[in-house]
């Protein structure tokens, strides 16, 4: 699946990043086509902040893909599936 990370993915804490890196990485993930929050339509702003959150409280996580050296967000959960 193209949104589970890779085997040689590195996981990395927001704090490894720039406020500016993480800024854009968590915006781009929130502009994705193809992401889907509901039948309730929200602001940028309001996505982005509740990425935040999430990476905050761990439910989410940042990897980085050194083979196609990009990060990508993805559920916690999912990172200890093969």
């Amino acid at each position: 699946m193209e949104d589970e990370p890779d085997r040689g993915a590195t996981e990395l804490s927001p704090g490894q990043l720039s406020p500016q890196a993480l800024r854009g990485l968590v915006e781009e993930f929130v502009t994705r086509d193809g992401t889907d929050y509901g039948a309730v339509e929200r602001s940028v702003e309001d996505k982005i902040a509740r990425v935040e959150a999430q990476l905050a409280s761990g439910e989410v996580r940042i990897v980085f893909d050194p083979k196609t050296e990009s990060a990508n967000i993805v559920l916690a959960r999912d990172l200890g599936q093969s």
